[in-house]
């Protein structure tokens, strides 16, 4: 099994930046899909696509729990609603 420190590292450059992404608040309606095409080079089709995926990696639960465990309740409340 890998240790802690080298599951971190097993994360691209891009996942970080999708969970850092998910950390921040944003103003208004477009702005975080602005700053994903902008700062990310992906469309946010893609970028929720990736995060999804992330929400079930244990590398990203292990990288930063309390984000993907809030995602993971986001998502799981709208799964329940369907």
């Amino acid at each position: 099994m890998l240790d802690r420190m080298t599951e971190h590292q097993a994360l691209s450059d891009r996942d970080r930046a999708v969970l850092a992404m998910e950390q921040r608040s944003w103003p208004g309606p477009g702005a975080k899909e602005r700053v994903i095409r902008e700062q990310l080079g992906i469309s946010p089709v893609r970028y929720y696509q990736l995060l999804n995926a992330l929400l079930d990696d244990e590398r990203a639960l292990a990288h930063d729990p309390v984000t993907v465990n809030r995602l993971r309740r986001v998502r799981d409340a709208k799964r329940s609603r369907r």
